[in-house]
């Protein structure tokens, strides 16, 4: 069964389209990097998949299931604003999550936070610190058993060793347990780590998804001479020029032309070209 597709999703706000006709499906025993530029909708996709917001058009379905106002019984979802009880200790907010859930594992979440250095069960959430709650969070998120874990912005509040054991747990989760595994970040290094497939939304809409290897593959940094840019063939993604030099991220290109060079590009100057693409979209729309 497909962990999570989408058919011609879209989620209005007024006049505003947050998510627009948006139409995937993700592999199973993936982590998929969910990535595109502020306000693109991703927050909106993933409240979505988890049953807490209403599509406006179309169908989400987890494990061919239509997701249909409440959270699947296979899928956990960890938000950005990580909804932990301040007043309670960590070892009361386990109790409570376990007693809220049919299907739980106080081993796993035990298991997930002594992966983790110094989170003490008899500190109240309050006390903790950003990055420490969202460990939390993310060992509760766990604690569900789910085959489809959604992470809206998970590495945001972690210092680099933080974000190094929950990355590690994030494998380890893919690999002991085959979970699919959604996780939107601005940071695309971590995100290169750890992913192998990616969907990229813009404008509420996907512009990409497919295995991150493949999309590599299918797109050129090509730089060459200002003056001769329509020798380039393909569909140009974005731009920067200089007066004597131009550089271009362009999709499906034909051979590189004569004075130019070409290189495949990493994940990183992938997506910020296509948020190159989004901003100069957007001032020209203002």
């Amino acid at each position: 069964m497909t962990p999570l597709t989408a058919t011609a999703v879209g989620k209005r706000y007024g006049r505003r389209w947050a998510v627009r006709d948006c139409t995937f499906s993700l592999p199973e025993g993936k982590v998929v990097a969910l990535v595109g530029p502020n306000g693109a909708g991703k927050s909106t996709l993933l409240r979505m998949a988890a049953g807490l917001v209403r599509p406006t058009t179309g169908e989400l379905r987890a494990f061919d299931t239509p997701v249909r106002g409440r959270i699947h019984p296979d899928v956990s979802f960890l938000a950005q604003d990580r909804p932990l009880h301040g007043h309670l200790t960590v070892r009361e907010m386990i109790r409570l999550v376990a007693a809220l859930n049919d299907r739980w594992s106080t081993d796993r979440v035990e298991e997930m936070l002594a992966l983790q250095a110094g989170v003490d069960r008899d500190a109240t959430i309050r006390t903790l610190s950003a990055g420490t709650r969202t460990q939390v969070a993310i060992a509760l998120a766990l604690g569900r058993l789910p085959r489809l874990l959604l992470l809206d912005e998970p590495l945001s509040d972690l210092d680099p060793l933080a974000r190094d054991e929950t990355l590690r747990i994030i494998m380890a989760e893919v690999a002991d347990r085959g979970t699919t595994v959604v996780m939107s970040s601005h940071l695309l290094a971590d995100l290169r780590e750890v992913c192998d497939h990616m969907l990229l939304i813009d404008d509420g809409q996907v512009q990409i998804d497919g295995d991150i290897d493949d999309v590599l593959a299918r797109h050129r940094i090509l730089v060459g001479p200002a003056a001769d840019e329509t020798a380039v063939q393909g569909a140009l993604v974005s731009a920067t020029r200089t007066p004597r030099q131009t550089t271009m991220l362009v999709r499906d290109p034909q051979p590189t032309p004569h004075g130019w060079t070409g290189t495949e590009p990493d994940l990183e100057s992938l997506v910020m070209g296509y948020l190159r693409a989004a901003r100069d979209r957007s001032a020209r729309r203002d």
